[in-house]
């Protein structure tokens, strides 16, 4: 009787200790430190480094790994730019960063019809939407709902923030 009172606390233990474990998997996801921003001169080279290193990854998981770091670095790219109030280039790097964390799904589907073993990918995706998604409420608690941007020598343009960072989060839920 003493045996199965030890085994079952045990188990529960054990069991409980599993969940502080994912909770702080998922707190522990760190988001990059932003590299070249727009504005600088190698930004333009930079970026087009970056489109002939997609062509050097090979295979499934190598593509979900490129996609989910581009996804990671746009979006500390939008967090920035819109901390400086250039809120046009912070939306553009937003949907470039929806972009490529709707492209890592795909690749991790794919990878799964190959029959691969994606479990540890997957927990890799579902920290990164915890995280993505942290960042994505902390803007739009701070941002306003809608703003009228304005270039120089440009026509001035609505530039729906909201619902662009709404969007943002509905694609990192769907994981």
């Amino acid at each position: 009787m003493k045996n199965l009172k030890l085994l079952f606390l045990s188990l529960f233990v054990i069991y409980h200790l599993s969940f502080i474990t994912l909770i702080a998997q998922a707190a522990g996801y760190v988001l990059p430190y932003p590299s070249y921003m727009p504005g600088h001169k190698l930004y333009r080279v930079h970026q087009l480094w970056e489109r002939i290193q997609e062509y050097w990854y090979f295979g499934n998981l190598a593509k979900f790994q490129y996609h989910l770091k581009m996804a990671d670095k746009y979006l500390v790219e939008t967090k920035t730019l819109f901390e400086y109030d250039q809120h046009f280039l912070a939306t553009q790097s937003l949907k470039k960063s929806n972009r490529h964390f709707s492209q890592t799904s795909l690749f991790l589907e794919k990878a799964a019809k190959e029959e691969k073993d994606i479990s540890q990918k997957k927990e890799i995706l579902k920290n990164a939407a915890v995280k993505h998604t942290e960042v994505l409420n902390e803007l739009l608690n701070r941002l306003p709902e809608e703003i009228i941007w304005r270039e120089e020598k440009k026509e001035s343009q609505r530039l729906a923030i909201k619902e662009l960072l709404e969007g943002a989060k509905t694609i990192r839920e769907k994981i």
